[in-house]
C-alpha cells in the first residue's frame, strides 16, 4: 500500500472481503509463548490446530485506510482509499469473502491473545525503514 502511495493519490481496494489482519510480530510473539509453555509443561497434551489472528476484524479497504493513517501520522506518504467490489478488482483468482477466524482456543490454552489489529498496523508502519518504503526510487 505504501509503495502504491508513492505514485498515486488514490488507490482502489476491495471492500467486500473481510478478515482479521495479523502482524508477523504478533505471530512471532505467540509462537515464542507457545514454545515456552511446551518447554515448561512436559505433560502438555492439547495438541491440534489453532488459529491465531489479530483481535478485531475489517475489510481490505479498512486495512488500507489504517495503513495510510499510520503513515500520514508519521509524516510518510499516504493516499485516499476508494472502496471497490471484488468483481471490479483484476485478480487471477477471487479472494475469500470471509477469512475471519476465532482465536478463542489459542487464548484459552496459551493464555494470550493478539493485540487489536489497528495498533499492530501502527507499530509495523512505525518500524518500516522510511526512505526505502516510502520512496523506492532511493
Amino acid at each position: 500500500m505504501l509503495r502504491l502511495a508513492s505514485d498515486r493519490d488514490e488507490i482502489s481496494v476491495v471492500a467486500d472481503q473481510w478478515g482479521n489482519p495479523t502482524s508477523a510480530l504478533d505471530i512471532a510473539t505467540a509462537i515464542l509463548l507457545a514454545a515456552a509453555m511446551l518447554d515448561r509443561d512436559k505433560a502438555f497434551d492439547a495438541f491440534g490446530v489453532y488459529h491465531l489472528v489479530g483481535t478485531g476484524e475489517t475489510n481490505w479497504s479498512g486495512f488500507a485506510r489504517r495503513v495510510m493513517e499510520a503513515s500520514q501520522a508519521l509524516g510518510g506518504r499516504h493516499a485516499r482509499i476508494r472502496d471497490i467490489a471484488s468483481r471490479d478488482y483484476p485478480a487471477k483468482a477471487p479472494g475469500p469473502r470471509n477469512s475471519r477466524l476465532s482465536t478463542a482456543k489459542f487464548a484459552a490454552v496459551f493464555g494470550w491473545q493478539a493485540p487489536e489489529w489497528r495498533s499492530s498496523v501502527g507499530a509495523v508502519v512505525q518500524d518500516l525503514p522510511i526512505e526505502e518504503t516510502w520512496n523506492p526510487a532511493k
